[in-house]
């Protein structure tokens, strides 16, 4: 099993956030991990960052956790994902998702209906064109050329691009996690419990059934929290404090009380009562008690905190569960040295 690293999205002013990814992306190249991955949400995008991280360093793999499906058309991706990977000199992995009703339909203005059948077609898109096929799509939410226009069939100009670019998808409900078997190359869970992740490959390995690819390669990338501590006692629930505020916003923020896969994924680990009541406070604006409500054993079962020697024998959990890169999303107060400590030999 390999290591990741997770920076997120950026917050805080572009121009430090930068640095500090770089200089955390550097350390883990340093260390010998395997990639870094980029989010967007509504603030900084992905792109941008990934075009910086490419741009200064040589070794370490490069994906985006996610590029937002309703961000962009199919065709725009896919000219994204080429020029990325020609940059990169070939360390471009196209993570993709679609995220919430609420970006999608308040930041984009783009349907949230029926998200497994339009990530289906934009999949599909985003391949044929990377394989330099005609720009020709006849299916429910994607038209290419649009019909009656203008318009005309096109292919991709860039002459040589990789055609079997990676195209992994962020999946949290059983039916995107059997899609993502069935249509990418790797699947980027989030608060992937190993011990109880049985039915989740079982999803994956159904979508499998039904792909037309070979299933040999196929990656799953977790991304995990991280904060390296020995701390016991107060010092030790200072320590958590960064993971708790990550996971109240996660169950309470992110999504409607209606919708919140994230809340959904909880309750189905079996925290539903405490799911509900950190919704509850974190939807009323309390999000330090929110935060503070979050159960000892979910936040243990999620997340990595404790020492570089415990986190490292919880890293084997992940890698029997059948998790093939642990993408560490270090939360830390000093998270180049919890980095390199998880990475040391004996850690």
């Amino acid at each position: 099993m390999d290591l990741g690293l997770s920076l997120g999205y950026l917050t805080g002013p572009v121009g430090p956030a930068a640095r500090r990814a770089l200089e955390l992306t550097r350390a883990a190249e340093d260390a010998g991990f395997a990639s870094v991955w980029v989010a967007e949400a509504y603030g900084t995008d992905a792109v941008s960052v990934l075009g910086w991280l490419a741009a200064q360093t040589t070794r370490i793999g490069l994906g985006s956790a996610v590029l937002q499906v309703p961000a962009r058309a199919a065709a725009s991706t896919a000219m994204t994902a080429a020029t990325l990977d020609g940059l990169s000199g070939g360390r471009f992995r196209l993570g993709l998702g679609v995220s919430g009703p609420q970006v999608a339909e308040g930041w984009y203005g783009q349907s949230f209906s029926r998200p497994l059948a339009r990530t289906r077609e934009y999949v599909a898109v985003v391949r044929q064109l990377l394989a330099r096929g005609e720009s020709r799509f006849d299916g429910r939410h994607l038209q290419l050329p649009l019909p009656d226009g203008p318009g005309i069939p096109l292919r991709l100009m860039q002459p040589t691009p990789r055609p079997d670019l990676p195209v992994h998808l962020a999946a949290v409900g059983p039916r995107n996690v059997e899609l993502a078997g069935e249509v990418a190359d790797g699947w980027l869970p989030s608060f992937l419990v190993p011990e109880d992740s049985t039915g989740s490959f079982d999803r994956l390995r159904a979508g499998f059934a039904r792909r037309d690819r070979p299933v040999e390669g196929f990656e799953v990338t977790a991304t995990v929290p991280l904060v390296v501590t020995g701390a016991s006692g107060p010092a030790r629930a200072e320590a958590e404090r960064p993971v708790r505020d990550l996971l109240a916003l996660y169950l309470g923020g992110m999504g409607s009380r209606e919708q919140n896969f994230y809340a959904d994924l909880g309750r189905r680990l079996g925290f539903g009562a405490a799911v509900d009541e950190v919704q509850d406070l974190y939807l009323a604006g309390r999000r330090a008690e929110a935060a503070q409500r979050v159960p000892q054993d979910l936040l243990a079962a999620t997340t990595l905190v404790g020492s570089a020697a415990s986190v490292r024998a919880r890293l084997d959990d992940y890698e029997r569960a059948g998790v093939t890169t642990v993408a560490l999303a270090p939360v830390g107060a000093d998270p180049v040295a919890d980095l390199r400590a998880v990475s040391a030999p004996g850690g």
